[in-house]
């Protein structure tokens, strides 16, 4: 992907998350926990799922295990507003380092370059 076109796909991301900017912290939390798939497949303390034996990258756990997921969008924004650039980990979809790249564009939108949502 072309360094324009990656700008392009954050952008379009950041501004599909623009929805979920009136939504408070506390309801953001409340759809992740209910409707997310990742907490229906790896409920409480257990280990994450095995993918029978393949090893996959961020990028390729975040594309099965979020697929159709209905909270993903909620859960996106929610891991933006509380972890930031500090992202780790797979959420809404995208490995850490597309969220890490996300991040400024989502903030910009947001005129939060300078902290974080509360």
């Amino acid at each position: 992907m072309s360094r324009d076109e990656s700008q392009n796909y954050y952008e379009v991301i950041a501004a599909d998350l623009d929805r979920f900017a009136p939504v408070p912290d506390d309801v953001l939390l409340e759809i992740v926990t209910r409707d997310g798939r990742c907490v229906w497949l790896v409920p409480g303390d257990e280990a994450a799922p095995e993918w029978d034996g393949e090893e996959l990258t961020d990028r390729e756990l975040a594309a099965r295990l979020c697929a159709e997921c209905p909270a993903g969008r909620a859960c996106l924004e929610w891991e933006l507003r509380t972890a930031g650039p500090d992202t780790v980990g797979v959420w809404g979809g995208l490995s850490e380092e597309d969220r890490r790249a996300l991040y400024p564009v989502w903030a910009a939108r947001r005129g939060r370059m300078g902290g974080r949502s509360s």
